[in-house]
C-alpha cells in the first residue's frame, strides 16, 4: 500500500466505480478530540475495497497524535488533481484485451470507455473488468489506439493515438489530455 493511498467499504467502493475518485479526510474531533491535529487534512485516492476506509500508521500520524486503537475519520469526495495526461497500461493477451486507466485528474472516476483501433470504423465501447481495468474481446493487436473516456461527471474526452501500431501487452501509454 502506498503512502498517500487507502482503503474503503465494500458499499462506499460502489462494485469498483468509485475506483480512483478522490477523497478528503480528517480525524474525527467529535469522537478523539483530545488527539485530533487541527486543521490537518489529506487527500487521496482508496485502492482498494474492505469493510471500512483504512488509512496506513504514516497517513494517520499526519492526522492525529497516535494513541494505539483506530483513528476515527470523517471523509468527503473531492476532485483530482494529477500531473500529465491519463495513463493506460496494456495487459493479457490476444483476444481478451485488458486496460489499466490511471492518473485521471477531475472526478477521477471514469464511468464509461470506448476505444478505437486503426482498422476500425466505429468505436467500440469496453467494459469494466474490476477497478480501473477495462476489457475488451476484440482484436486490437497491429492497429493504433485510441480511446474516449467519460468521467463519473458526465465529462468526455477523446485520446486519440495513445498507443502507436506496434504496441505490446505490459507496456504503459500517456496520453497528452486529461480531465
Amino acid at each position: 500500500m502506498g503512502i498517500k493511498t487507502a482503503v474503503m467499504s465494500t458499499a462506499l467502493f460502489n462494485d469498483s466505480k468509485s475506483c480512483s475518485g478522490c477523497y478528503q479526510i480528517v480525524c474525527d474531533a467529535i469522537q478523539v478530540h483530545q488527539w485530533c491535529l487541527r486543521g490537518t487534512s489529506i487527500t487521496m485516492p482508496p485502492i482498494s475495497a474492505r469493510q471500512t476506509m483504512l488509512a496506513p500508521m504514516t497517513m494517520a500520524d499526519d492526522l492525529a497524535k497516535y494513541r494505539a486503537g483506530i483513528v476515527p475519520i470523517l471523509y468527503r469526495k473531492v476532485g483530482c488533481r494529477r500531473d500529465g495526461g491519463i495513463r493506460l497500461t496494456f495487459n493479457s493477451r490476444d483476444h481478451f484485451e485488458l486496460f489499466l486507466i490511471s492518473n485521471v485528474g477531475g472526478a477521477g472516476e471514469i464511468s464509461n470507455v470506448s476505444i478505437k483501433g486503426s482498422k476500425m470504423n466505429e468505436w467500440e465501447t469496453i467494459s469494466r473488468n474490476w477497478e480501473a481495468n477495462w476489457q475488451s474481446l476484440s482484436y486490437l493487436n497491429g492497429q493504433s489506439l485510441s480511446f474516449r473516456l467519460e468521467a463519473s461527471n458526465g465529462r468526455t474526452i477523446t485520446a486519440l493515438n495513445v498507443a502507436p501500431s506496434d504496441w505490446k501487452f505490459g507496456q504503459s501509454f500517456s496520453s497528452s489530455t486529461q480531465f
